[in-house]
């Protein structure tokens, strides 16, 4: 049986989807029923009978700091995907994310191991990876440099990516991806789903900064050929093309039908930008919407290089103009 956490997420209910629809006898565990919602509607997406194959999953109540829950979760299991993660780049969520992302990995690791689990795949991040100081593309080896005022998200992500080596090292077989920016519907409040949400609310500026983006469809697919084939204990980016801010923005504002940004952000606005930001969620309470480190990747040229995934895997990604298309699309039937 095939156990996944993070189930009620992007790529775990698009994970889900696909296992169910390949027979795979698969349980996932879950922290709110509210949250079960969204998988329906992700299987919605492609089946009119969404009810049918949500009911085909062992639905486990269960967290993954919570070890005797796990465990009874883990009884049975032979394969693991680990996509369970807590996402905010604020630093007032520092040792939260470091709870989930780090001593919660660090718990699936050791249930593996203890239950001679045949392999794990862990969906992790390109915010684990370096940056090249010549602008060149980004692979698998670039060193990740602790010195440099990474986002408190990519440091967790990567003492999570050092818990799964940790556990190869203890005999566990394992694969990480590492993929970009996903696109995929379904979830338009969190995301790269806020993202076409605020798109089609207008963006006042564009910006010159890239990024890697990806299907969602693919991180799933290529999850499941890795755990599938004989590759172990290595990582792989998961991205199908490097794209600017700028270029997501106007292709995105396209199929959403709304006027594409002609400003482009300065590095002065942003400066101000934070710091209003960081003064407005010391008022309100709310969640921070930009920070220092976001901030600073709206002007930083981070290319990727996929070639890894592709040559392994003989993977041919979907055109990320496509997979905006088809996301527009869903956003505004949903609206």
């Amino acid at each position: 049986m095939i156990l996944v956490t993070g189930g009620t997420g992007l790529v775990g209910s698009h994970l889900l989807y696909e296992l169910v629809k390949n027979n795979q006898n698969v349980r996932a565990i879950y922290r709110n029923e509210e949250k079960l919602e969204s998988v329906k509607k992700v299987f919605s997406y492609f089946t009119e009978d969404s009810t049918s194959a949500f009911n085909k999953i062992d639905w486990i109540e269960a967290d993954i700091l919570n070890i005797p829950a796990l465990t009874e979760a883990f009884k049975g299991i032979t394969h693991v995907y680990h996509c369970a993660a807590l996402i905010s780049f604020d630093l007032k969520d520092y040792y939260d994310l470091r709870k989930t992302n780090i001593e919660g990995t660090a718990n699936i690791v050791n249930l593996s191991i203890a239950n001679t689990i045949k392999k794990l795949c862990y969906i992790s991040s390109i915010a684990t990876l370096g940056n090249k100081e010549d602008n060149s593309l980004i692979d698998e080896d670039t060193f990740w440099n602790p010195e440099t005022d990474n986002s408190v998200y990519g440091i967790t992500k990567y003492g999570a990516e050092m818990e799964v080596w940790r556990g190869t090292q203890e005999g566990l077989d394992a694969v990480i991806v590492n993929p970009g920016i996903i696109l995929g519907a379904g979830f338009w409040n969190s995301g790269s789903g806020l993202l076409f949400k605020k798109v089609q609310n207008t963006i006042p500026y564009s910006a010159t900064g890239t990024s890697g983006y990806v299907d969602v469809k693919d991180v799933v697919q290529c999850m499941l050929q890795l755990m599938k084939s004989d590759i172990r204990n290595q990582r792989f980016i998961v991205v199908s093309e490097n794209l600017s801010f700028k270029d997501f923005i106007e292709i995105a504002s396209k199929y959403l039908q709304v006027k594409a940004p002609k400003k482009q952000v300065t590095p002065f606005l942003l400066q101000i930008g934070w710091r209003a930001d960081w003064l407005k969620s010391f008022l309100t309470g709310k969640p921070r919407s930009l920070t220092k480190q976001t901030a600073a990747t709206a002007l930083t040229l981070a290319n990727y290089n996929n070639q890894k995934i592709i040559e392994a895997l003989d993977y041919a990604f979907i055109p990320i103009e496509k997979s905006i298309k088809k996301v527009s699309e869903q956003f505004l039937k949903e609206q």
